[in-house]
């Protein structure tokens, strides 16, 4: 006899390969830190791994919220869908990774290596990205609601159709940086250089915050009083 006759002997054949691929999923989530670990789908929350080297990382889907990066190799990293809530990337190096859809609040990418990383459609509250280096990163489509640019390199950045309300972008290089279909309500650029900057329109300037040293594309000229002159 069988042990799985029939229909049930098949579905007793799924059970276990599956069974095999939780297993081993759950075995790699006890690897050690290191270059293209598959950590995708695991549980690595509150953890201290500043200085480790983990290019190429397989993070897809994983909780890394409260976890440190600090100065950390994540170049194309995979780290879509991925939860990073208060997580520290300070000084990480993340040039080429994937963020596409992750989701954070509160976290810090200060001084940040981010040169063509994608954070398509990503939704980041609250986040700081101060002297990060964002050249050709795909911001597009994404939620980027009261971050904090100050002082960072996006050169060449793809902001289209992202949501940047509120963010702050004061001494920021936009020189090439996209802004099709971007909303800027009271987006701050004071004393920012747009003048580079592509696909503004008078109407985002016009819901948008600057003061008498913010450079505009030419056409474009500056409301007769900006909002938020607080």
């Amino acid at each position: 006899m069988r042990a799985f006759p029939g229909k049930l002997g098949k579905l007793g054949l799924s059970l276990l390969f599956f069974w095999f691929l939780i297993s081993a999923a759950q075995a790699g989530c006890k690897d050690a830190p290191s270059p293209s670990v598959d950590w995708s789908g695991c549980n690595k929350q509150l953890l201290q791994l500043d200085g480790s080297d983990l290019s190429s990382a397989n993070l897809e889907g994983a909780f890394l919220s409260g976890t440190g990066f600090s100065s950390v190799k994540l170049i194309n990293a995979n780290l879509q869908l991925s939860e990073l809530v208060r997580t520290s990337f300070k000084g990480a190096d993340l040039s080429g990774a994937n963020l596409e859809k992750s989701l954070s609040s509160r976290a810090d990418f200060a001084g940040a290596m981010l040169k063509g990383a994608r954070l398509v459609k990503a939704e980041f509250l609250r986040v700081t990205f101060d002297g990060a280096d964002l050249t050709g990163a795909d911001l597009s489509d994404g939620e980027f609601s009261r971050n904090s640019f100050n002082k960072a390199n996006l050169a060449g950045a793809n902001l289209a159709g992202a949501m940047l309300q509120r963010a702050t972008f004061l001494d920021a290089n936009l020189a090439g940086a996209s802004f099709k279909h971007t909303y800027v309500y009271w987006a701050r650029f004071a004393g920012v250089d747009l003048s580079q900057a592509k696909d503004l329109t008078q109407a985002q300037i016009n819901m948008a915050c600057g003061d008498a040293q913010t450079k505009l594309p030419a056409g474009l000229t500056a409301p007769t009083q900006w909002p938020c002159t607080d």
